[in-house]
């Protein structure tokens, strides 16, 4: 039988229009934050806003490689960037490849992370013809440039049997951020609870909100394009981003503020269309959820659960736990946690007792905390944080003997998840392959050149 008559034959199935932001976390207009962002507004008035959803891994590649393979990175064996050397030790187990094997035709329009080697991942079509330039005075471009190949992709397709899975991936709101322009006053802006509010860090946080709206203008391009095609009916939209803000005690940190992403589905169908959800997901959730929309059985490497019952109003909480980690940035950082609704267990097995300065952005607020000895604080092996007392993750009670019980419950059950899922850090160092890079030192200063 040939393919074109393999796929007539098939029922069809949903489109899927998946498109990721850069270090973005909830600082968008859907989660109330005065980060103006319509696009995203009118997705989430149509859609379901998650206002709970975490990635695994609160550092690019991994983030993104547990979103599209459904595995937390140490089973992909991603344990750090991409443009370092790390890759995925199976690349058919992303969901590029699994979807090309089930009849979707696979396009990607700008930016990705998984791999640096494009066709590794395996799409049909790259729409994407120069890399992004990261020292370019201004990212903008770029994605512009891109949110048009990929409206122009929409405008083309027809309703010809077969589904797509289009991915739009911005470069925006990675850092360089764009040089205030007058459309946000920095006197203006109200900081993330990390950050001291003084002059310096007002200014970062307003050249970071010039950006989301940058990326937000991009993002309607493509949205517009879905409605003017006729399409929007037949396709399931995802919005989110890889992790939380580029900033000191954000990115890169298993705190809220860095494992806290945007998620936005619209789904067509959906009772929740319009409402939010405070269920807990993990971004490793929605490989599963992707195949019960589209009806397609979940491969057995899958480790999240489908959200499916939560969009057909059938349930509150799909899980009572979401796990993430750091493996590696700039340096090596292993780290675990263990996060419920009122509760998050943090545990550092790396022998490094500070911060390390390479995992941290450089910029304005890293400058500032550098000099405020920020990177001589010592950090705690274990954190245990009480979120319905403490929301900021401020107090750590991991050593407060009323929360003993709590305590010994959490570090037994994310003991058993690394025992599962074969976590390497049981058997001690994680052990990084060639070709990889990672910090020897761990970067007090703030120059350029100690970070990738």
């Amino acid at each position: 039988m040939m393919q074109s008559e393999a796929i007539a034959e098939m029922p069809q199935r949903k489109n899927i229009l998946y498109i990721n932001t850069h270090d973005t976390g909830r600082f968008i207009e859907p989660y109330g934050y005065a980060v103006p962002s319509p696009a995203l507004k009118r997705l989430a008035d149509e859609g379901v806003l998650f206002r709970n959803a975490f990635c695994a891994n609160p550092t690019c590649s991994p983030s993104r490689v547990a979103l599209l393979s459904g595995m937390l990175p140490h089973s992909s064996e991603m344990y750090g960037l991409a443009h370092r050397g790390f890759r995925m030790n199976d690349y058919s187990r992303h969901i590029v490849q699994f979807l090309n094997a089930n009849g979707y035709e696979t396009v990607l329009a700008g930016y990705q992370h998984e791999s640096h080697d494009v066709t590794k991942i395996g799409y049909q079509q790259v729409l994407t013809e120069v890399d992004c330039d990261m020292n370019a005075d201004s990212l903008t471009p770029w994605d512009l440039e891109n949110a048009g190949k990929a409206a122009d992709y929409l405008l083309r397709k027809k309703k010809d049997g077969r589904p797509f899975f289009l991915a739009y991936g911005l470069i925006n709101t990675h850092k360089p951020y764009p040089d205030l322009d007058g459309t946000v006053n920095p006197d203006r802006v109200t900081l993330p609870h990390p950050l001291f509010d003084n002059d310096g860090n007002r200014k970062e946080m307003a050249t970071f909100i010039q950006a989301v709206r940058d990326a937000d203008l991009c993002i309607d391009k493509v949205l517009t394009a879905l409605k003017e095609s006729g399409l929007e009916e037949d396709t399931i939209v995802i919005f989110t981003t890889d992790h939380g803000l580029p900033l000191p005690n954000m990115k890169c940190t298993l705190y809220d503020t860095g494992i806290g992403v945007s998620l936005i589905m619209k789904c067509p169908g959906s009772v929740l269309q319009g409402r939010a959800t405070d269920a807990l997901v993990s971004q490793m959730d929605l490989f599963p959820t992707l195949c019960d929309l589209t009806g397609l059985a979940k491969p057995d490497w899958l480790q999240g659960v489908s959200l499916k019952p939560l969009l057909d109003g059938k349930t509150d909480e799909v899980q009572g736990e979401i796990y993430a980690q750091i493996n590696c940035h700039g340096g090596y950082d292993p780290t675990r946690c263990i996060r419920t609704k009122r509760y998050k267990l943090i545990k550092n097995f790396g022998d490094y007792p500070y911060t390390m300065g390479c995992n941290v952005d450089p910029g304005t607020s890293k400058e500032f905390m550098t000099a405020a000895g920020f990177f001589q604080r010592p950090r705690a092996k274990t954190m245990l944080f009480d979120l319905y007392l403490d929301p900021a993750e401020r107090v750590n009670v991991a050593d407060d003997e009323n929360y003993t019980a709590v305590k010994t419950e959490l570090e037994g059950k994310l003991h058993a998840k690394m025992v599962k899922t074969s976590d390497p850090l049981l058997n001690g160092r994680i052990p990084l392959y060639a070709g990889t890079i990672v910090n020897k030192a761990h970067c007090y200063s703030v120059s350029e050149k100690d970070y990738e």
